[in-house]
């Protein structure tokens, strides 16, 4: 029961982050530089705050801890930055993509360098058993399968077409900025498995990695304000924050958009916690988010029409991409 528990609250938390971005499309009249960083403000500071809050024994502080263990605390944020650049690049993938297959492409390339690169940069290698690996195997064919959908799509509609569905879609550029992005996004999960050691002995496994998952944030938010606050400057944008007119609306959808996001590594935590029992689980956990991730991308762009018009056998191809990434879900813990 523990196992199936863990499981569905990891995909609570993918269904989440999938439909983050579907609040975004109410805000008005902001640029994209003015709404990415409002919804960061509660994606990558408020939310992970308060999450971390969670973990916090009675009599100890979050700044206690990060300032006890200065290595892992400099190295997690550092990733953090890291992982902001992937962020950036990452709503790129989808404005040339689409959500579908800009997800995709790039939560695949972060599934598989995450579950690997995190293990081995932190010395844990031999976590990475041969059912793990064979469940990153099979994640990154799901992932294939549904790439090839995508090139049908690409290949099979009139421009015209393409642009009504994604108004910048563009295939050779999309592919490029979403493999970089999933490069730079797998700087998450590397972040995450430096900060393991931030926590307490009486915290509760389902809070374990808040703390973490906080700094790692907070690094990604600070690239993204750098890179935010200069397109404003180059856009002369700053005008967006004076039209108090639109606050209302735009802080209400930023907020839902931050919740929805930061809702899946709230997910991640939660569901590890009971997947304590099944070490093989917990090392291919970050696959399993990311796998159930493009999952429900995929759900949305069939709901967002992305797909309208493709071939029968297009959409076969793509359900067929979708079965295989949800049986590399608990495969692991088959083998």
């Amino acid at each position: 029961m523990k196992l199936i528990f863990g499981l569905l609250i990891i995909a609570v938390g993918a269904f989440c982050q999938s439909s983050s971005y579907v609040p975004i499309n109410k805000i008005k009249k902001w640029s994209w530089e003015s709404y990415w960083i409002v919804q960061g403000v509660f994606a990558w500071l408020l939310f992970p705050l308060l999450g971390a809050l969670l973990a916090v024994p009675e009599g100890e502080s979050l700044w206690a801890l990060f300032t006890s263990h200065p290595r892992e605390s400099l190295l997690t944020m550092l990733f953090g930055a890291l992982w902001g650049v992937g962020g950036l690049t990452f709503g790129l993938s989808m404005r040339y993509l689409g959500v579908a297959l800009g997800q995709s492409i790039a939560l695949g390339t972060c599934s598989a360098l995450g579950a690997i690169l995190g293990p081995v940069l932190t010395g844990h290698a031999n976590d990475l058993t041969s059912a793990v690996i064979i469940g990153v195997v099979v994640t990154l064919i799901g992932i294939a399968i549904i790439g090839v959908a995508g090139a049908m799509k690409a290949s099979a509609l009139p421009e015209e077409e393409k642009k009504k569905a994604v108004k910048d879609f563009n295939f050779g550029k999309g592919i490029f900025v979403a493999l970089l992005a999933g490069l730079m996004s797998a700087c998450f999960a590397i972040g995450l498995s430096f900060g393991a050691p931030l926590s307490w002995p009486q915290t509760k496994t389902i809070f374990a990695s808040l703390p973490a998952t906080l700094l790692v944030t907070v690094g990604g938010f600070l690239t993204n304000a750098c890179y935010c606050f200069y397109q404003n400057c180059r856009n002369k944008t700053w005008g967006d924050y004076r039209q108090k007119g639109l606050w209302g609306n735009n802080l209400l959808f930023c907020c839902l958009a931050g919740l929805l996001w930061y809702s899946q590594f709230f997910g991640l935590s939660l569901g590890k916690g009971f997947l304590a029992d099944y070490p093989v689980l917990i090392t291919f956990s970050w696959c399993i988010l990311m796998s159930l991730n493009v999952v429900f991308s995929n759900v949305w762009g069939i709901l967002l029409k992305e797909w309208k018009g493709i071939s029968r056998k297009a959409v076969t191809v793509l359900v067929a991409g979708i079965i295989v990434l949800i049986i590399s879900t608990f495969l692991p813990q088959l083998i």
